[in-house]
C-alpha cells in the first residue's frame, strides 16, 4: 500500500534560492531508491508565507520509506538541508487526507463533494454489480462485504481519479 508524506520545511531568509535549486535537485536524484513513487513540490499559495515549502512524497510502503529515509542520501540532504531551513514537520497522510495532497487542503465542503462524486457512482457500481450475488447472505455481511469492496475501491481507483479531475477546483482558494 503506497504511503504518503507531507514534509514541510521554512526558508531561512535570504536562502530561498539556494534550498530550492538543492532541493529540486535532491528530488531528481532520490528516484534512484525504487521505492520512491513520487516527489513533488507545493509552493505557497499568494498572501501566504513565501519561505514556506511544502514537500509530497509517496513511497511504495513502510518498508521503503524508512530505507530511504535511513539512506546516505537522505542524510546527507537532511545535514545541507538543515542549515538552510528550520527543522521540518514530516506527515504521514492518512485517509481522506491522502486523497486530498496539498500543502492546505481544500475547505471541508469541497472535500465533501469530491467525496460524494466519488462514493455515488461507486456505490451504484457495486449496487448493480455484486447486488444480486449477495442477497442470500444476512444484511450485516452483505453490508461489510460492499463497505470492504467500497473502501478498496475508492482508494486505490476512484479518488485519485476524482481529485485529479477537480485538481484545480479544489485547490482554487477565496480571496477573502
Amino acid at each position: 500500500m503506497a504511503i504518503h508524506v507531507a514534509i514541510t520545511r521554512k526558508i531561512l531568509p535570504g536562502k530561498e534560492q539556494e534550498f530550492t535549486e538543492s532541493l529540486r535537485n535532491f528530488l531528481g536524484q532520490s528516484f534512484i531508491h525504487d521505492g520512491v513513487h513520487g516527489a513533488a513540490i507545493i509552493s505557497s499559495f499568494p498572501g501566504a508565507d513565501d519561505n514556506e515549502i511544502e514537500i509530497l512524497r509517496t513511497f511504495k510502503d513502510e518498508k521503503e520509506r524508512d530505507a530511504f529515509y535511513n539512506s546516505e542520501q537522505f542524510n546527507r540532504w537532511e545535514a545541507y538541508a538543515s542549515t538552510l531551513t528550520e527543522p521540518a514537520v514530516y506527515r504521514q497522510l492518512t485517509g481522506l487526507e491522502a486523497w486530498f495532497r496539498s500543502s492546505t487542503p481544500p475547505p471541508r465542503w469541497k472535500m465533501a463533494i469530491a467525496t460524494l462524486c466519488g462514493v455515488f457512482p461507486t456505490s451504484l457500481f457495486l449496487y448493480y454489480a455484486t447486488g444480486w450475488l449477495l442477497i442470500d447472505l444476512p444484511a450485516p455481511f452483505r453490508l461489510l462485504i460492499t463497505a470492504a469492496l467500497m473502501v478498496g475501491i475508492l482508494t486505490w481507483i476512484v479518488m485519485p481519479m476524482v481529485t485529479k479531475i477537480l485538481k484545480a477546483w479544489l485547490t482554487i482558494r477565496n480571496p477573502h
